[in-house]
């Protein structure tokens, strides 16, 4: 089993659990498969699993790492984007989302894509290589933002939180008396989120709807 999924804090981890998506952030592995850093590039995409008939072996020496996602909301709360060369509708989908959810920068529509992957950066990794995360009250983010319950990864949807795992999410609750909670998607991506980007979302499994303790 390699170590090739990522999960919302955007740590590259074992599991048989399969992906929905691949993802990419330059040559990470070494010649024994093994992942020797969390990136090389400051542009993290999030591709298609096929495109155009391509082939690739897993973890070639010296070519890019191929990451995997359970969904496209994991892959975002990580720190990703859509590939502009397999993803070209939704690149420019998300582009236009981030530029009118993050007005404040003052970009427009002629902004290399590498100046908003340098804000995202800034957002999802600091200088120690640990998850940066910000407080927000979580009855105003968008459906595929992530939040911290109890220490565990939750996604916002449908009015509620649902606890992520590899394979899916699974025990939903409501939302919490204090609704100041830690997110855990890049604060520009949450934006672009509300500005009208839905993200892909895995499958729902329903098990309780109580509020946490």
């Amino acid at each position: 089993m390699l170590q090739n999924r990522v999960n919302p804090f955007g740590d590259i981890i074992k599991t048989p659990a399969r992906g929905a998506w691949l993802g990419n952030r330059g040559v990470i592995h070494n010649e024994n498969k093994e992942i020797a850093r969390p990136f090389r590039l400051k542009a993290w995409i999030i591709c298609m699993l096929e495109f155009r008939g391509r082939h690739r072996e897993v973890m070639m020496p010296d070519r890019w790492t191929e990451l995997f996602f359970v969904d496209e909301a994991t892959a975002f709360s990580a720190g990703h984007r859509p590939c502009f060369q397999c993803r070209y509708a939704d690149h420019q989908r998300f582009k236009a989302a981030w530029l009118a959810g993050n007005p404040a920068y003052g970009f427009d529509e002629k902004t290399s894509i590498h100046q908003i992957d340098d804000i995202i950066h800034r957002e999802r990794i600091g200088k120690n290589k640990s998850k940066i995360t910000y407080m927000d009250d979580v009855t105003t983010l968008p459906d595929g933002a992530f939040v911290l319950v109890n220490e565990q990864p939750y996604l916002v949807a449908n009015g509620g939180l649902y606890l992520w795992t590899p394979f899916g999410y699974e025990d939903k609750i409501a939302f919490p008396a204090n609704s100041m909670l830690e997110v855990l998607t890049p604060r520009s991506i949450v934006n672009t989120f509300s500005a009208g980007y839905l993200p892909q979302m895995g499958t729902m499994t329903v098990k309780q709807d109580t509020s946490p303790e």
